[in-house]
């Protein structure tokens, strides 16, 4: 979400509602979803080196099974402005297999889009022995508000008219469902992800996601890998700044799938700037 975290691919043709839904095929929540908790540190420096190769990319195999919520650095905290940037897409294994629209999207380079995100405080509950009650963690995350980062984000890209709601499953963060106009859903779910912190104080995040576009006459589905990485810039504004890449890749469905391999079929790199909009926070 042009993903992620922060980005839209437009893929097909069709009603102005189905193409909208559709563009979102592509959205990385990421950034707005905040889906993630720690399940596990990649190898040292291993997502650094990933994004300091871009365009090399291949599919992580250091993932881990998504539960529960993404826990963010204290220094996220607050209210943002966030000015998304596409700065380069790349088709690695074109002009055998492309993704349809992926020429078309060159067309956003180096366009900004703006949009609010928020991330709150939330208390951190352990589980006791049956028939004892839950207690409370002293200390509390600071995680995404989901509902209200990607209904921000979706009517950034599509405009309010076009989205309905944006509704995280109350049973489960890792479960979204963005709603448009006549019916049109798309529900994306986070099935693995790892995080690394590196020397520099970069906190990175990688995440799986399937996405399943539901409404239209053929139902569509394809898998999405973002990772970025977050860094504060306590002295500066924005205040945090963030480098992106969101890997589509294709469907076990799909014909070419063997034929693809472990190689994503389209690259998008984005840089996200975080201007402080409110809340206090801490600088530790």
């Amino acid at each position: 979400m042009r993903h992620a975290q922060c980005t839209v691919v437009y893929l097909f043709s069709g009603s102005k509602s189905e193409v909208a839904m559709k563009r979102l095929l592509f959205l990385s929540f990421c950034l707005i979803i905040g889906l993630l908790v720690w399940n596990g540190e990649a190898k040292a420096g291993e997502l650094a080196q990933r994004l300091a190769n871009f365009p090399q990319w291949e599919r992580l195999t250091s993932v881990q099974p998504a539960k529960g919520d993404l826990t963010y650095p204290i220094w996220m905290q607050g209210e943002w402005n966030v000015k998304s940037t596409l700065i380069d897409l790349v088709a690695p294994l074109a002009p055998d297999i492309i993704t349809p629209g992926f020429e078309g999207n060159r067309r956003y380079l180096n366009q900004p889009i703006s949009f609010k995100v928020k991330f709150v405080p939330e208390k951190v509950y352990v589980s006791g022995p049956k028939l004892i009650p839950r207690t409370i963690n002293k200390h509390k995350a600071i995680v995404a508000d989901r509902a209200y980062n990607g209904l921000s984000l979706a009517r950034a890209y599509l405009g309010d008219d076009a989205v309905t709601s944006v509704k995280v499953d109350p049973e489960s963060p890792n479960r979204q469902i963005t709603t448009l106009k006549n019916n049109l859903q798309l529900i994306s779910i986070v099935t693995a992800r790892v995080t690394e912190t590196t020397p520099e104080k970069k906190y990175i995040t990688t995440e799986v996601f399937q996405q399943l576009f539901k409404g239209a006459k053929n139902p569509y589905f394809n898998i999405v890998e973002s990772t970025t990485a977050y860094q504060q810039q306590p002295t500066s504004d924005p205040a945090v700044v963030a480098d992106q890449v969101t890997a589509v890749y294709l469907s076990p469905q799909d014909p070419n799938y063997f034929k693809a391999g472990t190689s994503p079929i389209a690259l998008y790199r984005y840089k996200l700037d975080f201007s402080y909009n409110g809340y206090e926070r801490s600088n530790d």
